[in-house]
């Protein structure tokens, strides 16, 4: 796989090729003028316009890597690649990592890092986030490295075929011990983070499924139906078991002994591959802090 779409027209009846890259090949508006405004489109090895008709037998080349800048310091740092290659990278984030840069954190994001990687290669690429975490909770996040990948990653996100999961540790033990969390997540006002039950909220889907049980606790695998800002969290906590370590959502209980943070990790990532559309089904164990976390909960 190179930095540019091959497509071969096989079809006997001719179209416009700006309908063509649009209807079939579902390309962006936003893509297919930049890539026209800078002849990074060609058919049969010339530069092509958008009213070219296109025959059968006409080889259409879209370039999709192009000059980029983005305003974020790169700097060096260790990160746990997970899957690399042309279009995509997924790292296995730490907690207390910020993903992008805020006003409150300049540097030492996953950005930061990134950018600094990407460069150290010699790619011309800019940090395109296809999924995030929270600071505090650890885990796969997916990254696009062009336009093309992020535009159809994006449109992948909501379909049956692209899944995340996660790994928590929260407070007490559930009954059922397997089933949906079907609850509306609402956001109070602007001057908060903290997330609430709320009829007036989103539609918000969780599935869980408890691996195992302790005293006073229990390891759950958790699958996302929707991606709502912490919508585990909010779910655990309105059932009554509140990840461990939640100081927003569990505020009811003193965990700093035991864990520093959320006790959240995204432990698989599946979805299609942008160019080839091949499911790529990744992994991660459990981080440090949540290992000890349950060893101390057996042994308590």
């Amino acid at each position: 796989m190179g930095s540019e779409l091959n497509f071969s027209f096989e079809k006997d009846e001719s179209i416009l090729l700006n309908k063509y890259l649009k209807d079939v090949l579902k390309l962006s508006s936003r893509l297919i003028r930049g890539a026209i405004r800078e002849d990074r489109i060609m058919v049969n090895g010339k530069v092509a316009r958008l009213r070219y008709e296109l025959k059968k037998g006409d080889l259409i080349q879209v370039f999709i890597q192009k000059e980029e800048e983005q305003n974020i310091e790169p700097e060096k740092m260790d990160l746990d690649i997970i899957y690399e290659d042309v279009d995509i990278i997924v790292i296995n984030k730490s907690p207390g990592m910020v993903v992008h840069p805020t006003k409150r954190f300049q540097s030492g994001t996953l950005a930061n890092g990134l950018l600094y990687y990407f460069k150290s290669k010699g790619e011309n690429c800019i940090v395109r986030l296809v999924s995030r975490l929270d600071m505090d909770t650890s885990g796969l996040i997916l990254i696009a490295k062009n336009q093309y990948s992020h535009m159809a990653l994006a449109r992948e996100m909501s379909g049956e075929s692209f899944k995340k999961g996660y790994m928590a540790v929260a407070h007490n033990k559930l009954s059922p011990n397997e089933g949906t969390m079907d609850y509306p997540i609402y956001r109070v006002g602007e001057g908060t983070i903290k997330r609430v039950i709320d009829p007036r909220g989103q539609e918000s889907i969780t599935h869980y499924k408890v691996i195992e049980e302790y005293e006073k606790g229990s390891l759950i695998q958790l699958r996302l139906e929707t991606g709502r800002t912490h919508q585990i969290r909010v779910h655990l906590s309105h059932i009554g078991n509140p990840l461990y370590g939640d100081i927003l959502y569990g505020e009811a209980y003193d965990d700093s002994s035991l864990i520093s943070r959320q006790a959240l990790h995204a432990n698989t990532l599946s979805f299609p591959h942008p160019r080839t559309g091949k499911i790529i089904n990744l992994e991660c164990g459990l981080p440090k802090d949540i290992k000890n976390l349950i060893e101390k909960l057996k042994n308590s």
